[in-house]
C-alpha cells in the first residue's frame, strides 16, 4: 500500500511534539510536519489552503462552515486551549475598575473574529450582563499596520466594529490612551512598560479557576483542519489523524508526570500537573466531541450570537463524520 503523503502545520507543542520528532506517526500516511504559530498557520491555511493538515483557529473555522462552506473538515482535537480573563488590558485613567466599566468604551481587538474574542464577549455577556453592542469596537494589528481580517463578517444590529488607520497599531492606542482597553491573545507590547496599562482581572488566575469551578468549561482555541478533497479521497483519514494526536499528546502526560529528571523547564511542574488535575480531571486536555459537550455548546452559541455564524452549528456540521462515532474497546 503506498502512504498518503501529508504535510501538517502546527506549532511545535509539547503535546504535539511527538509527530515532529517521529515517534508518533499517522497510520497509512508519510508525514512532513512543519512548524510555525499559529497565525502563520491560520493565514497560509484560510488564504492559500497550502497544507493538508493545519492547526486553525475555531472561530474561522465556524464562519467558514457557516457561510460559503470550508476547505477543511474539522477533527476534535484541540491543541491550543487557554482561559482569557488574562487578556483584557486597560487604560487605569479611563475608569474603568470592572467588567461592567467596559460598557460605552472604545476597545480594540487585531480581529472581531477571533476566537479570544469570541469567548471574551461571551463570557463578558454570561458572566458580567455587558454585551457585544455595549461596547465600541476597533480592529487593526496589535503590533504592525495593515492588518486585515481572515473572513468577512454581517454582524448584528447594534454593534460598532471599525478599523484603525493602517498607519496605527492597537499596542501604540492603548499606550496613548487614544482606546480604553484592549482584548488580545498576546500581551501588548506597552504592557509592563506603561504603568497606566494594566489586566482587568489582575489575579486572573483564581478568576479562571472560579470560573471553571462554576461552568466546567476549559475554553477552545483552535482545532486541526484536513483538506476536504483528501477525506473525499481517503475516507480513514481523519480517524488515523485524530489517533495520532492522541497518542502525541499521551506521549506529553508521561512526560510531564516524570520526577527522576524534569522535562519542563520549571522548579515544580509535577506539582503543577497535579493541582491542575485535582481541579480539572486526569485528563484535562480533552479531545473528542462528547468530552468537550459543554465548550461546544457555547462556543457554537457565541458564535451565532454575535454574528459569526448565519445558523447554530452542531458539531456534526463542524466535525468529520467518523470522529463523532469512535470505536471504544
Amino acid at each position: 500500500m503506498t502512504k498518503v503523503r501529508l504535510n501538517l502545520a502546527c506549532t511545535d507543542y509539547d503535546r504535539t511534539r511527538r509527530l515532529f520528532d517521529g515517534n508518533v506517526g499517522i497510520d497509512g500516511c508519510e508525514v512532513y510536519p512543519v512548524a510555525m504559530s499559529p497565525e502563520e498557520a491560520f493565514h497560509r491555511s484560510f488564504k492559500f489552503q497550502e497544507f493538508d493538515v493545519s492547526e486553525l483557529s475555531m472561530s474561522s473555522y465556524m464562519t467558514q462552515v457557516s457561510r460559503a462552506g470550508s476547505p477543511f473538515v474539522a477533527i476534535p482535537v484541540f491543541l491550543s486551549r487557554m482561559f482569557r480573563h488574562s487578556s483584557i488590558y486597560i487604560r487605569t485613567d479611563k475608569g474603568i475598575k470592572s467588567p461592567a466599566d467596559l460598557k460605552g468604551k472604545i476597545v480594540g481587538i487585531p480581529e472581531y473574529q477571533m476566537t479570544v474574542g469570541l469567548w471574551m464577549r461571551g463570557i463578558l455577556q454570561d458572566e458580567y450582563g455587558v454585551k457585544p453592542a455595549d461596547i465600541k469596537w476597533r480592529t487593526g494589528g496589535l503590533e504592525e499596520g495593515g492588518r486585515t481580517p481572515f473572513v468577512q463578517l454581517e454582524l448584528p444590529g447594534g454593534v460598532e466594529v471599525k478599523p484603525i488607520d493602517n498607519s496605527e497599531t492597537l499596542a501604540g492606542l492603548l499606550n496613548e490612551g487614544k482606546i480604553d482597553a484592549l482584548l488580545t491573545a498576546r500581551a501588548p507590547s506597552c504592557f509592563g512598560k506603561n504603568p497606566a496599562v494594566q489586566r482587568l482581572f489582575p489575579d486572573y488566575r483564581a478568576t479562571e479557576e472560579v470560573y471553571f469551578k462554576k461552568t466546567g468549561i476549559f475554553p477552545i482555541m483552535h482545532l486541526v483542519g484536513i483538506k476536504k478533497e483528501l477525506v473525499e479521497k481517503h475516507p480513514w483519514l481523519p480517524v488515523n489523524v485524530y489517533n495520532a494526536f492522541v497518542k502525541a499528546k499521551e506521549w506529553c502526560y508521561r512526560d510531564m508526570e516524570k520526577v527522576g529528571h524534569l522535562f519542563t523547564t520549571l522548579p515544580w511542574p509535577v506539582d503543577e500537573l497535579e493541582k491542575a488535575r485535582a481541579l480539572m480531571g486526569r485528563d484535562f486536555w480533552r479531545y473528542g466531541i462528547s468530552e468537550n459537550a459543554k465548550e461546544l455548546e457555547a462556543m457554537t452559541r457565541y458564535a451565532y450570537e454575535q454574528g459569526m455564524t448565519t445558523r447554530l452549528l452542531t458539531p456534526g456540521d463542524l466535525f468529520a463524520k467518523s470522529t463523532t462515532e469512535l470505536f471504544k474497546l
